[in-house]
């Protein structure tokens, strides 16, 4: 369960807050059960990371997407949304997913 929230909270979590949020669901995940479970810990990790690098290219691109009629932010929460989606289906299966184009900033 938290497994899955930890994904699919950073994709809703993007969603509705035009990408810039993302972040707070895998965060919360992180620190309520990632010391408990290392399954847990191992997507939430994973997911974490992926929304945090993302939600700073939001963070970038809303102040360049305002010249742009936000064209660059509604692509970065596309992705968002997208990536946490496949992730949660994958951790449904029981296997670990490796976000694209993310960087390693909680080890």
């Amino acid at each position: 369960m938290w497994v899955l929230g930890a994904h699919l909270g950073g994709a809703v979590g993007a969603l509705i807050s035009v990408g810039l949020l993302g972040f707070v669901a895998p965060l919360i995940a992180y620190l309520a059960r990632g010391n408990q479970s290392p399954a847990v810990r191992a997507h939430a990790q994973a997911a974490l990371n992926f929304q945090i690098t993302w939600s700073l290219i939001a963070f970038v691109l809303l102040f360049v997407g305002g010249c742009l009629l936000f064209l660059p932010n509604i692509t970065v929460v596309v992705m968002q949304v997208v990536f946490g989606i496949i992730a949660a289906l994958r951790a449904n299966e029981g296997r670990q997913y490796r976000y694209p184009m993310s960087a390693k900033l909680i080890k």
